[in-house]
């Protein structure tokens, strides 16, 4: 039965499906759970409604109806969120809601029924009707298959075989042969990516046999995890012989179609395979790239009249671009994988007389990337072995993203709408998290059980778990598999997509630990089947039918080769046209630094958290107003802050338009020229690449292009001494549109660089120091002329050029790399940054935005006097540099015979580059520049924080300087305060950090814990809800930041909802609270939490809660915090200090019902403005605490700003100096206090 709830005066309805009649304790239940709405007495609801389609079961329900059950009430089966509106034509999305007209009993009914198992005997008819992308020698062989057989395939089969021989699947076109005007290839595509490993084995330990490549990490890596993962236990410290992983994904067709879930199931999936490389890995930090056609967020900009707008598809480009970004940033938020690096590209170009193709990326690139480590003995996957157990982890089964891997592999608008909107997927980032928490526990230990690991992705489980049996044979029993819906037939419960699983091979005597383990990270889990030694594929149902029983050679089949056959076309393009003036130069100026690829990308990064396990060392935002800027993200490996690695992009579309070997050329380059100011611990030996190509294949002379640009990637990698040993292709990037015409996206390759770094504190900062002393200098990587070819400023005059940038000695590039790793060892580079997009002039300039003092003076004479606006912005790769010691550094660059030029000089005082050529001058107003080059951010904040704030936003971001005042007697010395990283005796002064399902903070909280002195145990709310831990012995608890249940009916909500409604875990936490010993600390989720349980201010009559931000996102960023005078054991003695700290949070303001001086308040935003107050708190309030001092809530971050390294902004004087930040000092005050009141 349906009941519906509602808030007073809310156009919000929650519509609860049941299986019997609720109680009145259970609606008083459910009132509380969802913020005071009353159960309504109607059974149908008349009006317009927006809500899910019927047909979609929710995450959010998911969530919501997992909460509920934890609240005893178990007959809830379904709850979802309606929205009244006010006309029959409120706008909504289609991709994932449905207008009704009306709610009654049968608002979730469908008229699905699950379908027998079906035979087919027209298999070239049921190809067309379903969409499976067959192509004709597929078919031929399937006809000949089941004549083979003697009976007619299933559905399951077919539809099996569609997806995991799909181009998406099995990158048919990479394998197959290329005849090129006439003249077959001897080599594949993928043999010409192979052939740089085998030139350049390098660090590498894992390539092309896994979803992830694995290079040489630390063989001292500090593990710190708990000693097992079972039960409550306390963290242990470890060293471990490591590998680094690197991956990157792209998830194009989703995006386009439906952008947040395509691109937040993108980032997930990448995630997931680095979660199931070897025989399970650790995903670290992560990456993405966006690219689309012209967003067109305001009327008048020039370039973007050279192309007329289409009648898009599905969703506009500042729509695909906002939602895109906001699902991948929401699932890293949620997972707890921060997003250190990533790239913004628009483009469009006409069609002309020299190219009469249109092109532009009207079906988008979404690519997620990331880095993470494994131990070095889980890097290759084990031997399968007949009777070993076949674990499925993760949800349930939904009629969702059905055949996403057929589907991707063709054009976007080729099939009907249904069949694309089937493809579409749903993300549920906490349910990974929680799958991920037993991986990790696993992995963590010294017996790793599993053999073998494998994603569910495109394929779903056929894909999946055919892989994980593919050298045995499996026996699988649909009966054993989860469903979430009834209505599915066996070829949907065999196929679907639905996320966030992992299919896992283990002996059958680890089954019990491995399911003592997810019961307590409520993580579900499935013996599904197991191995056999027939070399058979059989899924069977619970009837002993079987929907797919086919040997497993004939399922992979045999189909002939893709042959791909094309010719060269020359595109006799036009040389480019423009002004060489000042005056013109200027104007060019300001239209580049307005580009979306150019442009700050603010409103990319203050969405996406970027601080989250507080390992990030290098993330984008640098500065004291931080913007984002940095060309490279970095992570330690542990929490020493030493060694770690660094991750880079590079791409150049627009150059590969006008000649694809030089577009792979410098994209490497540019991923290369990102990573080269990170010093290296192998130099440019050590780095490895991924390659994601995305192309327009199969139209007239791309498939040529394609052939030329992998065969001048594989061969500069070769020449550079490096590898690529991981990618990923996506080869029909065409748009389509119903009246004929098509879009091409521009041929695309997306190349992610990593390495292992050996000190991550000497990372060089694009950060100019306004320091006259220290001059800047350009260093050539390039070695060839200067050119203007598919440039931004190209872009932006409409045209593209007939002479591009290039890398005409790859082992003159190798020597400048080298060299300037040896600047950074000798300690003589204080700023660094690229110069790539925008050219010399951008460079220059971006390294001036993050200050608020100081100019530039350049002068070019040390370069050929003639054309100034090539010179400007010429993206011929290259770095500029400020050094501490001009001298050392001619010396090192002359001895390498690298072109170098000693260019600028920084001035203390005022905002202006000067830019002098012979007779030339440019006069730049910094601050004025700076704006023209942060609006197209503050443009497309409009569509995600609102008009207003970002305004603000708009306003204030240069206004807002972090601050530091220091206790007077810091020395920021770990001895000095009594702490030593190296301890191995216990304290005996113990601590818990306190987590539920989607928690994901809780590691870097630990650390700080044990680092103070603690002796710190894992809790699960699990462990408190069954008794196994009664934190009798614990003096000092911290509830972790996270997303417990996805913050699904507010944050926090959940998880208060399984201690206030569990009698076992409220007593245990009443007993401790009860105890005068005892501290405690909330932290973001934590904070929330501890507000819903009322812990802070009992005495109150209205309590405080925690409200949704003004801005409704999510909000990442570095600010400053004032403490003032406050009696609390924690913070009491940092009275007076400034420091920066992390935010990263959705419902950080403080709902305080009465005045602040009613509040005990232990910190503050220090400016009470937007977005420095990031989320509208009334006083600037950050934290409070009791009245007796003892516990404390706070939305901020301390736990991540321990260490100067971790911290996005540090004084540039006390960086090297201080080996922890003041915020040790509040921690430590807690270990003193415990430590002086135990019983």
């Amino acid at each position: 039965m349906i009941t519906f709830f509602r808030q007073p005066e809310q156009s919000t309805y929650y519509v609860v499906e049941t299986t019997e009649a609720l109680s009145p304790l259970f609606f008083d239940r459910l009132t509380w759970l969802f913020g005071g709405a009353k159960p309504l007495a109607e059974t149908t609801l008349s009006g317009s409604f927006i809500g899910t389609r019927r047909e979609l079961v929710t995450p959010w329900s998911t969530n919501a109806v997992e909460i509920v059950r934890n609240m005893g009430i178990d007959s809830v089966v379904r709850i979802e969120e309606f929205e009244a509106v006010s006309s029959s034509d409120a706008p909504f999305d289609p991709m994932l809601q449905h207008r009704y007209e009306g709610l009654d009993q049968q608002v979730f009914a469908t008229d699905f029924t699950a379908q027998p198992i079906l035979s087919v005997t027209d298999i070239r008819a049921y190809n067309k009707e379903q969409g499976l992308a067959l192509s004709e020698e597929e078919i031929t062989y399937l006809e000949d298959l089941s004549k083979r057989l003697g009976r007619p395939l299933t559905d399951s089969e077919l539809f099996g075989f569609s997806q995991v021989n799909s181009e998406h699947c099995r990158h048919k076109i990479f394998g197959g042969t290329f005849i090129i005007d006439g003249q077959e290839e001897e080599r594949s595509l993928f043999g010409m990516i192979k052939d740089t490993s085998a030139a350049n084995p390098g660090h590498l330990v894992s390539a092309y046999k896994d979803n992830v490549a694995f290079i040489d990490g630390p063989s001292d890596l500090e593990q710190f995890a708990p000693a097992s993962g079972d039960k409550p236990d306390f963290f242990v410290r470890k060293p471990i012989d490591s590998v680094l992983s690197l991956k990157a994904e792209t998830h194009n067709f989703p995006t386009t179609v439906e952008p947040f879930n395509g691109a937040a199931t993108g980032t997930g999936g990448e995630i997931r395979d680095r979660m199931a490389g070897g025989r399970a890995s650790i995903p670290l930090a992560g990456t993405a790239v966006y690219m689309t056609s012209y967003p067109r967020t305001e009327a008048g900009r020039s370039w973007e009249k050279h192309t007329a707008e289409r009648p898009w598809l599905y969703q506009t480009p500042q729509q695909i671009l906002t939602k895109a970004s906001n699902g991948a940033s929401d699932f890293g938020n949620k997972f707890g994988q921060p997003l250190i690096c990533g790239s913004l590209l628009t483009f469009e170009q006409g069609a002309s007389a020299e190219d009469p193709n249109a092109y532009g990326f009207d079906k988008v690139i979404m690519l997620a990337g990331g880095v993470g480590y494994a131990r070095r003995s889980d890097a290759q996957k084990g031997t399968p072995e007949p009777a070993e157990k076949v674990v499925l982890l993760g949800g349930d089964n939904y009629r969702i993203g059905m055949g996403g891997g057929a589907v991707s592999s063709v054009n976007t608008g080729q099939y009907a709408g249904a069949i694309e909107l089937n493809a579409v997927q749903r993300s549920n980032p906490e349910m990974q998290k929680r799958v991920e928490n037993v991986i990790r526990t696993l992995s963590e230990g010294e017996d790793n059980p599993i053999i073998s690991i494998h994603d569910h992705g495109a394929g779903g489980h056929l894909n999946c778990l055919s892989e994980l049996v593919e050298t045995t044979g499996g026996h699988f029993d649909l009966g054993a598999f989860p469903i979430g819906d009834e209505t599915l037939s066996s070829k949907e419960i065999i196929g679907n997509e639905s996320q966030e699983r992992m299919g896992l091979l283990v002996k059958e005597e680890a089954i019990q630990r491995i399911a003592r383990i997810a019961e307590r990270e409520r993580a579900p889990m499935y013996v599904v089947g197991e191995t056999t030694s027939d070399m058979h594929l059989t899924f069977e149902e619970p009837s002993g039918a079987k929907p797919i029983d086919l040997a497993l050679s004939d399922m992979f089949g045999s189909a002939p080769k893709t042959i791909m056959e094309d010719k060269h076309i020359d595109r006799d393009r036009l040389p480019l046209s423009y002004a060489t003036d000042a005056q013109a130069i200027e104007g060019y100026l300001d239209a580049v630094l307005q580009l979306e690829g150019v442009a700050c990308k603010d409103w990319l990064t203050n969405k996406a958290d970027r601080s989250v396990t507080g390992r990030v060392a290098r993330q984008q935002c640098q500065g004291e107003i931080q913007l984002p800027l940095s060309d490279c993200g970095a992570v330690a490996v542990d929490f020493r802050g030493r060694k770690g690695m660094a991750t880079s992009i590079g791409h150049a579309p627009a150059v590969a338009l006008v000649d694809p070997v030089a577009g792979s050329q410098i994209a490497i380059a540019e991923a290369l020229t990102n990573i080269a100011l990170a010093p290296l611990t192998y130099g440019l030996d050590g780095v490895s690449l991924s390659a994601n190509w995305m192309w327009p294949c199969r139209q007239p002379g791309e498939d040529a292009r394609l052939y030329d640009a992998v065969e001048a990637a594989s061969d500069f990698a070769i020449s550079l001494g490096i590898n690529i040993p991981t990618g990923k292709d996506s080869l029909s990037m065409t748009q389509k549109y119903p009246e004929g015409k098509q879009v091409l996206s521009p041929g695309t390759v997306i190349i992610s660089a990593v390495a292992e770094v050996s000190d991550v504190r000497s990372i060089v900062s694009p950060v100019l120091r306004p320091e006259p002393s220290y001059p800047v200098y350009h260093i050539d990587f390039s070695f060839a002329p200067l050119a203007l070819g598919g440039s931004a400023l190209a872009q932006v005059l409409g045209q593209v050029g007939n002479e591009t940038p290039a890398i005409e000695e790859p082992e003159y590039f190798r020597e400048a790399f080298t060299a300037v790793q040896e600047l950074i060892q000798q300690g003589i580079l204080v700023a660094g940054h690229d110069i790539s997009s925008g050219g010399l002039i951008t460079a220059l300039l971006e390294m001036c935005f993050p200050n608020r003092q100081g100019g530039l003076e350049v002068d070019l004479g040390a370069f050929p006097a003639g054309d100034l606006t090539k010179l400007l912005f010429a993206e011929n790769p290259g770095l500029l540099v400020q050094t501490n010691d001009p001298e050392q550094l001619e010396e090192v660059l002359r001895t390498s015979s690298i072109g170098f030029a000693r260019i600028a000089t920084p001035t203390k005082d005022g905002r202006t580059l000067t830019l002098r050529q012979g007779k030339q001058t440019l006069s730049l107003d910094i601050d004025a520049k700076r704006d023209v080059w942060y609006r197209s951010s503050y443009l497309l904040d409009q569509h995600q924080s609102g008009e207003v704030l970002a305004k603000e936003r708009f306003t204030n971001y240069k206004h807002q300087p972090l601050r530091y005042a220091f206790p007077a007697d810091f020395t920021g010395k770990l001895k000095d305060l009594g702490l030593d990283p190296d301890r191995t005796n216990p304290s005996r002064v113990k601590a818990a950090i306190l987590r539920d399902k989607g928690t994901n903070g809780e590691r870097e909280m630990a650390y700080a814990l044990w680092l103070a002195g603690f002796d710190v145990k894992d809790v699960h709310l699990t462990d408190l809800t069954s008794g196994r831990e009664t934190l009798d012995d614990i003096q000092f608890i911290v509830f972790c930041g996270g997303f417990s249940n996805s913050d699904v009916l507010g944050s926090a909500k959940g998880w208060a909802a399984g201690i206030l409604f569990n009698e076992q875990a409220k007593a245990t936490l009443d007993r401790f609270y009860a105890r005068p010993n005892t501290l405690s600390l909330g932290i973001c989720n934590g904070c929330q939490l501890m507000a819903e349980l009322e812990l802070l201010y009992p005495d109150h009559e209205l309590k405080h809660k925690m409200l949704h931000n003004d801005s409704h996102k999510f909000e990442s960023g570095f600010v400053t915090l004032t403490i003032p005078e406050n009696h609390s054991v924690m913070l009491g003695d940092l009275a007076g200090t400034e420091l920066g700290v992390w935010v990263a949070h959705g419902e950080g303001k403080f709902g305080l019902p009465y005045s602040t001086d009613r509040y005990h308040v232990i910190a503050r935003y220090a400016y009470d403005a937007y977005p420095a107050n990031p989320n509208g708190s009334p006083d600037a309030v950050a934290g409070l605490c009791s009245a007796d001092g003892r516990h404390l809530a706070m939305m901020p971050h301390p736990e991540r700003a321990i260490f100067p390294w971790q911290c996005a902004h540090y004084p540039e004087g006390l960086r090297s100096e201080h080996e922890v930040t003041p915020w040790m000092r509040a921690f430590r005050n807690a270990f003193l206090w415990c430590a002086d009141h135990q019983a």
